[in-house]
């Protein structure tokens, strides 16, 4: 690891940490927090990847639904508007609606195939992106003058590295640029997201094969055909499903190449003093 003990981070002229695990845990809570404090980069891997990987594939997706209106086609190819996409570090909806929902539709969903193709698209960029922490951690330094750095990883990192590899092509990078910290959830926190979801379903990433596996459970025990599944019930029976595929993978990247802090112990962090005690403790009882 990056910071081997306690006294090594303490005593760290510059602290670099990567924060990771399930949206809506805190992780973005946190980041905005340090960087409120004035010595801290924050480094969006979402956002990241909305611009950078992303942008061209969203902004086309607006271009070919205004195509579609008669007048917006005119204007369109006369080039007398503009489309872009405004993402920002708190709003990631152009991303979210680009990777959209499997199923019916006439209910808002996208063929399983056009969707797996978004997901492939999806999958490259949150590789690309989190590589990009180490260019960004000395972009925050060398540019910028900042003493500090977090990097605000994806809620689906897990979903592309292995964590029981040493060569694999993300952690060994992002390891070696900053300490990856797991905001872990106990049960209860489960619950709530989980509640939270079902409340307002939004898109997510799903490895390829675990996706296609719960597609086929889910035809199979709803009786129902790919082209009429309706895609909010869809993300929500398979968000549970999620749920329990990515906490062991989250626990294996904390115990192989960082370190776990209760999600708890996070949210009672105020400012990026408590947040440099907090990692401090947790290192000194890893």
């Amino acid at each position: 690891m990056l910071y081997r003990d306690k006294t090594e981070w303490q005593e760290a002229p510059a602290k670099r940490v990567a924060l990771f695990g399930m949206s809506g845990l805190g992780k973005t809570h946190v980041s905005r927090l340090l960087r409120a404090g004035g010595d801290w980069f924050h480094y969006s891997v979402d956002f990241r990847i909305g611009t950078r990987y992303m942008g061209e594939h969203i902004v086309d997706n607006f271009k070919r639904e205004a195509m579609r209106n008669p007048f917006l086609r005119e204007l369109l190819m006369e080039d007398s508007i503009y489309i872009a996409s405004n993402i920002s570090f708190v709003n990631l909806a152009p991303l979210s609606t680009y990777l959209g929902k499997p199923g019916d539709p006439a209910r808002g969903g996208s063929p399983c195939e056009e969707y797996v193709t978004r997901q492939r698209q999806h999958r490259a960029a949150e590789i690309a992106a989190t590589r990009d922490t180490a260019l960004f951690a000395a972009k925050a330094a060398q540019i910028y003058g900042y003493a500090h750095f977090v990097a605000d990883s994806s809620g689906s990192l897990c979903e592309v590295v292995d964590p029981d590899d040493p060569q694999d092509p993300v952690l060994p990078t992002l390891s070696a640029t900053a300490l990856p910290v797991w905001i872990e959830g106990a049960d209860s926190h489960i619950d709530v997201l989980a509640d939270r979801f079902s409340r307002a379903p939004k898109p997510m990433y799903y490895e390829e094969g675990f996706l296609r596996q719960i597609w086929a459970q889910y035809t199979d025990i709803h009786g129902v055909a790919a082209g009429s599944v309706d895609p909010d019930h869809f993300i929500r029976w398979g968000y549970r499903q999620l749920l329990n595929r990515r906490l062991p993978i989250y626990r294996k990247m904390a115990e192989n190449w960082g370190l776990a802090v209760p999600a708890d112990a996070m949210a009672a962090v105020r400012d990026p003093h408590d947040f440099v005690a907090l990692v401090a403790e947790r290192l000194a009882n890893r």
